[in-house]
């Protein structure tokens, strides 16, 4: 079953410095195995940032997040506070389009 791994956190990095952090390692995740999509967000009121990780299955979501790229997000960011949810996949609103188009996940038939 898909999952997604939601990411928020809170550093005393200014913004031009973490985006270059986020620049500099986001290479690296074009190669984390079952990863399908990863989106970069900022909340523009609190400078916090997040990070929206759609896993083909929870166990490429759980392999994920005993590697050192995972290990070592909050020291890269210097992060003050991080906050992680785990979510699996119900439904999607548009099958057609998005990471999981592809998946075959029987929840993506559903209107």
């Amino acid at each position: 079953m898909p999952a997604i791994l939601f990411v928020r956190i809170t550093s005393g990095l200014d913004a031009q410095e973490f985006e270059r952090r986020l620049l500099e390692r986001r290479p690296r995740f074009r190669d984390v195995p079952g990863l399908l999509q990863k989106v970069y967000g900022r909340d523009s009121a609190t400078g916090d940032v997040c990070g929206i990780y759609f896993f083909e299955s929870r166990e490429a979501l759980d392999a994920f997040r005993e590697t050192e790229l995972a290990r070592t997000i909050p020291a890269a960011y210097e992060a003050v506070e991080v906050r992680r949810e785990v979510y699996e996949v119900l439904y999607s609103l548009r099958p057609d389009r998005g990471p999981f188009a592809e998946s075959g996940h029987p929840a993506d038939t559903t209107a």
